[in-house]
């Protein structure tokens, strides 16, 4: 049976939720109060997530917090048992939105603070940065050097992500570039990325449809923040389109087909989206603090 997966921030719960909302029950408890992204290897049984770690307690109000290098990655298995962190904490600073490439045993996410598009291999070895917007404390305090969402497009090589920017500042930006980064260049020197968008509101989760259209969430100010939006990325970069609107900061996105989305919201929604039946409902409310979605079959 097909269902949601998600990272209940609030409740500190990995949850799985049927795909009609009927049925919601607690895979794993005691998960990380800020665990944040999250992918599902189907044919090994594993799920696999990130954890932003702590804030730096000095650092003020949420609204302005500053986090120390204490993120983290784990994995269980589909039923939430065997619970394992593969990459220890500390290793990075802020995990966010998590990608894979399973045939090759590969994870990519973006570390917020950290400044820094990572993967690893499966069992967390091999960690290495692919992208680093800027690097040090005076960078890591401008927002718009933070990677957020993540996707990747295995058939042409290429890697996505978000940077977001600070809240209701209109400075979020979507960009691309190689999966591989080219012998004897240094993920911080990269000349083969392209910028997509900017002036976006505050862009954070990514989702890939057939490596054509790219999907994502919005948690900036309205008219154009708190929605769900689409554009064409291949043959040709589009105009991005609003799908959705009216979330209370959307954050995950789930992917059922071309025309059919699940969101999760930091309000505790998750919304039921089917563009070919015009249907747009919640589906669930779970309770504050949503972050990352996706479907598994359990």
């Amino acid at each position: 049976m097909t269902e949601l997966l998600v990272l209940n921030d609030g409740k500190q719960e990995l949850q799985a939720v049927s795909l009609d909302g009927t049925r919601v029950r607690t895979l794993i408890t005691g998960v990380d109060e800020r665990a944040d992204g999250i992918v599902v290897d189907q044919s090994r049984g594993h799920i696999y997530w990130t954890n932003m770690g702590a804030p730096d307690p000095g650092s003020g109000p949420r609204s302005e917090e500053a986090y120390a290098r204490n993120g983290s990655l784990e994995r269980a298995d589909l039923d939430g048992t065997n619970r394992v962190t593969i990459v220890p904490r500390g290793a990075f600073t802020t995990g966010k939105q998590l990608a894979a490439d399973f045939e090759a045993g590969v994870l990519y996410w973006c570390d917020r603070e950290g400044m820094q598009v990572l993967s690893c291999n499966l069992d967390g070895s091999d960690l290495r940065p692919l992208v680093v917007p800027a690097v040090g404390d005076d960078a890591a305090r401008t927002i718009s050097n933070h990677p957020v969402g993540i996707a990747i497009d295995l058939d042409r090589r290429l890697l996505y992500w978000t940077q977001k920017g600070a809240p209701k500042a209109g400075e979020g930006r979507i960009f691309r570039a190689p999966i591989d980064l080219p012998p004897g260049v240094s993920p911080q020197y990269r000349d083969d990325i392209e910028l997509l968008w900017k002036d976006l509101p505050e862009p954070i989760d990514l989702h890939l449809i057939r490596g054509t259209a790219l999907l994502w969430t919005d948690r900036g100010a309205e008219p154009d923040g708190n929605t769900l939006n689409r554009a064409i990325v291949q043959p040709t970069v589009g105009i991005p389109e609003i799908l959705s609107r009216g979330y209370h900061e959307a954050i995950g996105v789930a992917v059922l087909s071309d025309s059919e989305f699940y969101v999760g919201d930091l309000g505790g929604s998750i919304r039921h989206i089917n563009l070919d039946t015009g249907v747009d409902t919640e589906l669930v409310h779970l309770g504050f603090g949503l972050t990352g979605l996706a479907l598994a079959e359990l």
